[in-house]
């Protein structure tokens, strides 16, 4: 069987939060492919050196300033691809939860993603062509405790994918979703170590582990692509089946929990 095309040889992709997890799985994916990439992050996060791991260029792009955001896609230029992947997290009981860090999370992700998703999609809609794909989150769609401003932050992106795909779709513009669930990244490094948590955790997931930053890269990087080229307004789940789980699928009784994960007996 001949080798898939994704189609992205000599075009141009963005990703914000590109320095770090799932935002450099999907830059280095993208840029393996035959994209050429710019990676857009905070100058804390070093992107100058995650972009010459991947022969990629870097800008130093705050997504909740807007003038810092246009200033990087004025230097990159027009996009074909934007994946607006820049987030963050913090935990706090409901109540306990403070404007502060209930503005500051919203402001990353999800105002960080419209101005992100408008600034591109001007550009894009002058050569009539684009692919936006936001990460979102089986948190979109739940309400996991302690994670509130987190849970409506990626919630509201579902909003955005469906009203940007119907706006931009005119401009052959296409516009996604990956949700992922539990990934192996910097901002789940808590629960990979703890193996008590895990255990629980995978419990509800059929496949019984938790996921890899490149396992969403390459479901981003097939909705960014040609392959998905009449695929616009959906999300993706990539969480092992977990939103598909009700009660939890593994139980001692035909399973064991060994190494991080579930497997049958």
């Amino acid at each position: 069987m001949r080798d898939l095309d994704f189609g992205l040889k000599g075009k141009m992709a963005v990703v914000t939060g590109g320095a770090n997890g799932i935002g450099f799985a999907t830059a280095g994916l993208l840029a393996a492919h035959g994209a050429s990439v710019c990676i857009f992050d905070l100058e804390r996060e070093n992107p100058q050196n995650a972009a010459r791991q991947i022969g990629a260029t870097a800008y130093s792009a705050d997504v909740t300033d807007r003038e810092s955001l246009d200033a990087a896609f004025r230097a990159a230029g027009t996009p074909d691809i934007l994946i607006a992947n820049a987030g963050m997290t913090i935990e706090a009981e409901f109540c306990d939860q403070t404007t502060e860090q209930w503005n500051r999370i919203l402001s990353v992700n999800l105002s960080g993603a419209f101005h992100s998703m408008q600034s591109a999609a001007r550009l894009m809609r002058e050569r009539r062509s684009g692919a936006i794909v936001l990460t979102a989150s089986t948190n979109s769609y739940d309400g996991e405790a302690r994670l509130a401003a987190y849970n409506a932050s990626k919630a509201g992106l579902l909003g955005l994918v469906h009203t940007a795909a119907n706006e931009l779709g005119p401009f052959q513009i296409r516009v996604n979703a990956v949700c992922p669930g539990l990934i192996r990244t910097r901002l789940t490094k808590d629960h990979f170590t703890n193996p008590e948590t895990l255990r629980n955790y995978f419990q509800h997931i059929p496949l019984g582990r938790g996921g890899d930053p490149e396992e969403v890269a390459q479901a981003s990087v097939f909705l960014a692509s040609d392959l998905a080229s009449y695929i616009t307004g959906a999300t993706l789940f990539v969480d092992g089946g977990q939103m598909a789980s009700k009660f939890g699928t593994w139980t001692t009784d035909t399973a064991e929990f060994q190494d991080g994960r579930w497997r049958l007996r």
